[in-house]
């Protein structure tokens, strides 16, 4: 194995520890080193929760940061590109291994971070997010081109929360959508899909944010965090371009707040159902698209949930990218 190849499979390795919702792992790579294609495995998109595929290529664009930072930080260089083929929507991008590259101590430090990032649906503590904290936070989405919105007034807060019970009921209330749940909750042989042990506590009554619950639902019940660090992240389109770019922005501060010792779930029911979305939008009284919500807080560590194997997500070719 050249050292190019060895840079390559230790980089997809830590490709597939990105996040994705419900668990589905949609991406397929393609490569032929020096290069590596990243196509959207249109079989698990959600076509209920995630119709358009916006949320399928956010988990591809995720992958992609995790891709690019662990073959920086090995000490080469890379270039890439989004959407390069407008005739084939679905390959998603091209990236390129270069020459040496010395690491910058934030890659060095974030690559370490993806084995131990994990999402945390059970209660944080009441311990405030520091700002230095929270500008971190922000720092990390720009760095992608992107925006993290902290919704941090009593205002703001309110509004989503009720948007998110909102969206939540809705989803509750969709057979076909509480019908794809189930369909990855606790699959078997446990490669993909949200297991039992990750899903979290059922909130005591006067829970201010409803987590999504994943069957079998707990029938323990704890209270949350009162005073919850919510953060919306946006970009200014909503292509698929935009789309790649936010799951870059995502990773990255989802690795960030790994780093400096915060946790953080996903609060995506109000971004799945359009009027909801639309809703958000308005909340921002901002130009930007809503892409997925953060709770973001002090938790005890959880485990990460699994992972299919790389060879199952991959296929070797010779050649330039076609």
């Amino acid at each position: 194995m050249s050292t190019t190849d060895a840079v390559i499979d230790q980089a997809l390795r830590a490709a597939i520890r990105a996040p994705s919702v419900h668990n589905t792992q949609p991406w397929q790579f393609v490569v032929a080193p020096p290069f590596v294609e990243l196509h959207l495995d249109r079989d698990r998109v959600l076509p209920v929760a995630d119709p358009a595929a916006r949320e399928a290529r956010m988990s591809c664009g995720a992958a992609l940061f995790n891709l690019r930072l662990a073959i920086q930080a090995s000490g080469r260089g890379v270039v890439f590109d989004l959407l390069p083929d407008p005739h084939r929507p679905d390959f998603l991008a091209v990236l390129r291994v270069t020459g040496a590259w010395t690491a910058t101590p934030e890659q060095t430090t974030l690559v370490h971070a993806i084995a131990h990032w994990a999402s945390n649906r059970r209660p944080f503590s009441d311990r405030a997010v520091p700002p230095a904290h929270r500008n971190a936070l922000v720092r990390a989405a720009e760095g992608e081109r992107a925006h993290l919105v902290l919704l941090d007034t009593p205002k703001m807060l309110d509004t989503f929360a009720t948007l998110l019970r909102r969206a939540d009921h809705v989803q509750e209330e969709d057979p076909d959508f509480q019908r794809e749940l189930r369909e990855w909750t606790d699959r078997n042989p446990g490669e993909d899909g949200v297991p039992r042990s990750a899903g979290g506590p059922r909130p005591t009554g006067g829970t201010l944010l409803t987590p999504r619950q994943y069957p079998p639902e707990s029938t323990m019940e704890r209270p949350f965090e009162q005073d919850p660090l919510v953060a919306m992240l946006t970009t200014q389109g909503d292509t698929p371009s935009d789309h790649l770019r936010a799951g870059l922005a995502l990773q990255r501060v989802l690795l960030t707040a790994t780093v400096i010792g915060l946790s953080a779930s996903f609060l995506s029911q109000p971004v799945e159902v359009p009027p909801t979305r639309a809703a958000l939008r308005t909340l921002l009284d901002a130009p930007g698209q809503p892409q997925t919500v953060l709770r973001i807080g002090y938790g005890h560590p959880v485990s990460q949930t699994p992972r299919r194997p790389v060879s199952a997500v991959t296929t070797n070719r010779t050649g330039a990218p076609s």
